[in-house]
């Protein structure tokens, strides 16, 4: 009995809208040590993590999306592959192929991240059914998380993810308005 309560303590609870996003550590395909949210205190910011080799379409399509929409000078961006397991062992060559396949001056909005991947799983209520999802976080400029999906491109998610990030960049900061107060979207 005492082993279940250590074990259910130990869970990890879901990320929620209006909490402050927890420090994720990882490290840009530069070599510099990144921790979101303090890597973009200030801006507005879309994350976009993937935790499977095929989630790299879904997060991509999103990455597109973002590039070709959204101002970065009004809301910055951050791909952050999610790499646990024996997949780690792999890190040189998995940093390697990304850094070749990634435009130079993408690099530092790349952010991989080895360590704390089931901590992020239980957050974001990664489940094997979305295994393969884009799991998106929009935050204000303060950290705090005003958004939450997982799923493929959705051109009528992609629209509503605008208009929230427009409306943080336009209001004082960590300000999100009763319309975009509690956000979490489902496939």
């Amino acid at each position: 009995m005492a082993m279940a309560i250590v074990h259910a303590s130990a869970a990890q609870e879901s990320l929620r809208v209006g909490e402050r996003m927890p420090e994720l550590t990882g490290h840009t395909l530069t070599g510099r040590t990144a921790v979101l949210p303090q890597a973009s205190a200030g801006m507005v910011t879309l994350v976009a993590m993937g935790f499977t080799y095929q989630s790299r379409f879904p997060v991509d399509a999103w990455a597109d999306w973002y590039r070709t929409t959204i101002d970065p000078a009004v809301v910055t961006f951050f791909e952050v592959p999610m790499i646990g397991g024996m997949a780690t062992l792999g890190r040189w060559f998995i940093n390697r192929g990304m850094r070749s396949g990634t435009p130079v001056e993408l690099h530092d909005h790349v952010i991989t991240v080895y360590r704390g991947t089931g901590t992020w799983k239980q957050r974001l209520s990664h489940s094997t059914e979305h295994e393969d999802d884009a799991y998106l976080i929009a935050l204000d400029t303060q950290g705090v998380v005003r958004w939450l999906h997982h799923g493929m491109f959705d051109r009528s998610r992609a629209d509503k993810l605008k208009g929230l990030l427009m409306s943080l960049a336009d209001r004082h900061p960590g300000a999100a308005g009763p319309d975009h107060a509690v956000q979490r979207s489902e496939p």
